[in-house]
């Protein structure tokens, strides 16, 4: 069963959210804080994300396995597109693009305690079961569409739209309109494991009717070869 608020998260309620969801393939993206485990709360991260009016859905230390939720799965979060730490500057960033927080009929945002320069895949992640198992109940697929998120000291990393539409899991720094260099370059296997769904190209009907009759043998007519 599905639920709106991750059974077993702390509960901090934002006041305000991205708004209603404009549908979509369901989708996950991780982020970080700019900040590592265990230097401070996630009642604090989240405090400060509510009160900068940018929350993700989750706030989670993977070292300690605490995690906190500040809006229900089924609102936009506005954290995508905002600076990736605690210590902002409202008056000096742009504003979240609020489209790119609300599209999926899921776009859960989870941010993590930690720096994109030292993935956090490589070290502890404890409870990181029970966060996946909560997005594959709202239908988010594991598969990461655009890849392995790269280093955030490397440029050139893939914003694509196309990939964005198909949904699954992403880092920020692959989601398109945002200027975001986290989660780093995490092990996706480490997250969702090593399956990988293939998405196969939509096939349209003169295709499909092309495949179709090389598929049935040709029947003999009168006169021609046997």
């Amino acid at each position: 069963m599905a639920h709106a608020w991750m059974p077993g998260a702390r509960r901090i309620r934002a006041d305000s959210d991205g708004g209603p969801l404009n549908g979509g393939a369901p989708r996950a993206v991780w982020l970080t804080l700019g900040t590592a485990p265990r230097t401070v709360s996630i009642q604090s991260a989240a405090q400060r994300l509510v009160g900068e009016c940018r929350p993700c859905h989750l706030v989670w230390d993977p070292v300690t396995g605490d995690i906190v939720q500040l809006i229900s799965i089924l609102r936009a979060g506005r954290a995508l597109g905002t600076p990736e730490q605690l210590d902002w500057d409202p008056d000096r960033v742009p504003a979240s693009p609020r489209n790119v927080n609300a599209e999926g009929r899921v776009c859960a945002q989870i941010a993590v305690l930690g720096y994109p320069e030292e993935p956090f895949t490589d070290g502890p992640m404890t409870g990181v079961d029970a966060i996946v198992e909560w997005l594959d109940s709202w239908g988010v697929s594991r598969r990461w569409p655009a890849g392995e998120p790269m280093s955030c000291l490397a440029t050139g990393a893939e914003r694509s739209r196309a990939l964005w539409a198909r949904g699954g899991h992403f880092g920020a720094s692959q989601v398109p309109g945002c200027e975001n260099a986290g989660p780093g370059a995490i092990d996706t296997d480490q997250l969702t494991g090593p399956h990988v769904l293939q998405v196969h190209s939509r096939e349209f009907p003169d295709q499909l009717a092309a495949a179709a009759a090389l598929a049935i043998p040709a029947l003999a007519l009168p006169g021609g070869p046997a």
